[in-house]
């Protein structure tokens, strides 16, 4: 059972794996360290780890994506993105956002979902690469401000992808379980817990999240955020400086040529890094920028610092609202790590530092922590590997509430039932009194903190409510939930029929309850399996005095089906669509590049004969030979050398393989072989017991038939036993094509004798005393002659039935 770690940022992706006793993040062989870009080159299918394609293929190369899950293309937020996009944006069918590439000559469409199945596919291939084994299961990362449209769509996206997402992990809880999990002296659970604070700045986030630490145990007190601000702010802040001073300059429109800006964004985020560890003037120099032009500029540490004043004083108020939310002071905080590429930003650190009057800690990878922590918690989740018992409980990010239609005069009754950083996973039970079925909307009741401005989750019907036998309103409850992944949802309901017991039922007097009474909301929660515990629960008014007998009352619960409609959900058939194109496109893939068409059949089908046929020696040399090729010098070559490669392989291996494939097929042939003599054999042995369905038969064809098939079975027999004493290292006595040939002859010979129809006997014609020189009228008896439909039924079956059961042509 594979363990892996899937960390999708924004721009860069990180695979984390379990393995060798600990967690190892991986990258391609190829490619040293650098991770994959996430980016696709729709066309042809190609996921570069540089950013040099990006250049050479903008308009149809996508990255950047991860902003879109979840998002309707009518969204502001999408709408004032599109300008600033190199690709082009479009309206799935659904409302959602999709985006516009070239891909096999044609223009295409694609869903946030397929794009991510696309990225994550690839992830899925290079940790498949390096465990030598097929992935399923993972862990995802997520930022901790996803919406629960946002987090369904990435689980799509994974089940695209063919992946089964264990969980959605918050990227900060990811960073607390990769720092916490080793170290050895944490308080006792029974102690004062440790309280750390991560701060996580990346490309397109800002996310902090304090946490109390005990042994073995891990609690997100609170969560802050600022979606807009990350690292892109920075370079936009050089790339608008750099526009302006070329412009003035140079006389160039920067903007104007896609490929010019995507290449100044990136020369601008290189300056960004060494601005990190430089505080002198820096250059900025690109050749052949635009119109066969070289352009130059510089800038210092300070001055970037000073144009970039508004977007570092946003660095603070998260941190403010964290310490607000957990009632926390600056004192309680044990250590504040930060992690994420914008970290490194001295300016960054220095607030952070000032704002908890202590040094921040880097003891963390800033770039791997939270693949790794997704690697540590699909190590705990699988029953494959031991790992020390750790457990996680996270909070709800945004307030949860439910809305419903009430019978009262008050119209619309809401509750909220999560509020915000509520633990979670957990579950709360609601019990209602209805008489018919009635609908529950979900929605967040802050919309001023969601990143976008659409509240809703979704609505969800409860169905098949019916009153008690004594007319009363039904006692319906309604089980809601936000799962390890953090998505809401309203898991089951159920209605409790009362049962009155009969020897009981004169004493029982009929409780009256107002409609005001139907409308009280009971609240149980527990955050534990087993059971709930109600709170809250009203007691009903009764007429009846204390000292009189109770009746004894039975209760059954009836289980109640639930319509779901969450905001922006995939149809299944949708989804469904999306997995079988997936495997298509995958497929497609494979002849087009030289380079995985070489890798599929070394770790494919020639690692396979291994296990089935004896190796030789130079073959097994050849193949360790090509693959360390492959890795090393093989990355970029010619095509005809991947030819010449592929010829040199074929030339040992091709032998083998049509010995395994001999060896798969024989089998079938001979067992076809074998039912058409076995069928042909029945019916010589039915004209000789003079059965009246071959009677019409010719004596002398059927011994022809007897004697062929006599004549194969010794022939099937032979080469039978002579094919088990053979080595399969060794060329087969007999192969398929001269079975299916020796079939096909039977068949031959054998089928029109056994298939002769009987001669038909001519009866008289009975004219008909109404119309005697005209046809019969099958007007007056429509029953007494099949229609055409039936004749030509009744027709094949009679065919069916004379024809013996033939699988070969």
């Amino acid at each position: 059972m594979s363990v892996v770690g899937f960390d999708v940022g924004f721009l860069s992706c990180y695979v984390a794996v379990a393995r060798a006793g600990g967690i190892e993040t991986l990258y391609p062989a190829a490619f040293m360290r650098s991770s994959y870009l996430c980016s696709c080159k729709i066309y042809s299918r190609f996921f570069v780890p540089t950013e040099t394609q990006v250049v050479t293929n903008c308009k149809n190369t996508v990255q950047g994506f991860k902003r879109f899950h979840g998002q309707a293309f009518s969204d502001p937020f999408v709408q004032n993105l599109k300008s600033s996009l190199v690709y082009d944006l479009s309206q799935m069918p659904s409302g959602t956002t999709g985006i516009k590439v070239m891909y096999m000559e044609e223009e295409k469409v694609f869903s946030i979902e397929q794009i991510t199945a696309m990225l994550l596919s690839k992830l899925k291939e290079t940790a498949e690469s390096a465990l030598k084994k097929p992935v399923a299961d993972c862990v995802i990362s997520v930022p901790c401000f996803y919406t629960d449209a946002e987090r369904r769509s990435v689980i799509d996206a994974a089940q695209i992808a063919g992946l089964n997402c264990l969980r959605l992990m918050n990227e900060t809880t990811a960073v607390a379980l990769a720092y916490g999990i080793y170290k050895q002296d944490l308080p006792a659970p029974e102690e004062k817990p440790r309280t750390v604070v991560f701060v996580d700045i990346g490309h397109s986030g800002y996310q902090v999240s304090v946490c109390a630490f005990n042994k073995g145990k891990l609690k997100i007190l609170a969560t802050a955020f600022d979606p807009e601000m990350g690292g892109k702010d920075f370079d936009e802040r050089l790339v608008r400086h750099f526009c302006e001073e070329f412009a003035v300059k140079y006389k160039l429109d920067v903007r104007s040529k896609p490929r010019a800006l995507v290449r100044l964004y990136q020369e601008c985020e290189k300056l960004k890094k060494l601005m990190s560890a430089n505080s002198s003037d820096l250059p900025l120099n690109i050749e052949c920028f635009m119109n066969d032009i070289d352009v130059s500029g510089k800038l210092s540490r300070a001055q970037f610092e000073e144009m970039c004043a508004d977007v570092l004083a946003r660095v603070e108020p998260p941190l403010r609202s964290l310490m607000e939310q957990a009632h926390l002071k600056k004192d309680d905080i044990h250590a504040v790590e930060i992690v994420g590429g914008a970290s490194r930003m001295p300016a960054i650190k220095e607030r952070i530092s000032k704002f908890f009057g202590k040094e921040p800690s880097t003891t963390l990878n800033a770039d791997e922590a939270v693949a790794r922590g997704c690697a540590l918690q699909c190590a705990i989740l699988s029953p494959a590997f031991k790992v020390r018992e750790f457990s996680i409980t996270e909070v709800v990010p945004f307030p949860i509430s439910l809305k419903w239609n009430s019978a009262a005069e008050d119209g619309l009754s809401d509750c909220e039932v999560f509020p915000k950083n509520h633990a979670a996973p957990f579950s709360k039970v609601l019990t209602f009194y209805r008489r018919e079925p009635f609908s529950l909307e979900a929605y967040y009741n802050c919309p001023k903190e969601l990143p976008y401005p659409d509240p809703i989750i979704g609505q969800y019907i409860i169905q098949k409510v019916v009153p008690q036998a004594s007319g009363e309103s039904s006692k319906v409850k309604v089980k809601v939930r936000v799962n390890i992944h953090g998505i809401f949802s309203v898991s089951s309901a159920s209605l409790v029929e009362v049962q009155k017991s009969e020897e009981e039922e004169e004493s029982m007097d009929t409780e009256q309850s107002t409609e005001k009474e139907n409308e009280v909301l009971h609240l149980q929660q527990d955050n534990t399996i087993a059971f709930f515990l109600e709170e809250g629960k009203q007691e009903k008014k009764s007429d009846q005095p204390p000292q009189a007998k109770k009746p004894k009352v039975k209760t059954k619960v009836l289980e109640l089906p639930i319509e779901n409609n969450p905001q922006w959900q995939l149809a299944n058939d949708m989804l469904n669509l999306f997995m079988e194109s997936e495997g298509k496109m995958i497929m497609q893939d494979k002849p087009k590049t030289p380079l995985a068409v070489i890798n599929s059949r070394l770790l494919g089908a020639y690692c396979f004969y291994k296990t089935v046929i004896p190796y030789t020696d130079a073959l097994s040399l050849k193949l360790d030979d090509t693959e360390v090729w492959l890795y090393e010098d093989g990355e970029d070559q010619p095509k005809q050398v991947y030819i010449d490669k592929l010829v040199e392989l074929k030339r040992l291996g091709q032998p083998i393989q049509e010995r395994y494939t001999e060896f798969e097929e024989r089998p079938k042939a001979f067992d076809e072989l074998g039912r058409l003599l076995q069928q042909y054999m029945k019916i010589v042995e039915a004209y000789k017991t003079k059965e009246e369905q071959y009677d019409h038969l010719d004596e002398a064809e059927v011994q022809k038939v007897d004697r062929m098939v006599n004549d194969v079975m010794i022939w099937m027999n032979s080469k039978m036993n002579q094919q088990s004493k053979q080595s399969l290292a060794v060329e087969p006595v007999v192969k398929t094509m001269e079975i299916q040939a020796k079939a096909q002859e039977l068949f031959s010979t054998c089928n029109p004798v056994v298939t002769k129809p009987k001669p038909k006997v001519d009866l008289p014609k009975e004219e008909n005393p109404s119309e005697p020189n005209g046809p019969v009228n099958t007007q007056e008896n429509p029953e007494a002659q099949p229609s055409g439909t039936e004749q030509a039924a009744a027709d094949s079956a009679d065919a069916a039935e004379a024809k013996p059961d033939m699988d070969l042509d």
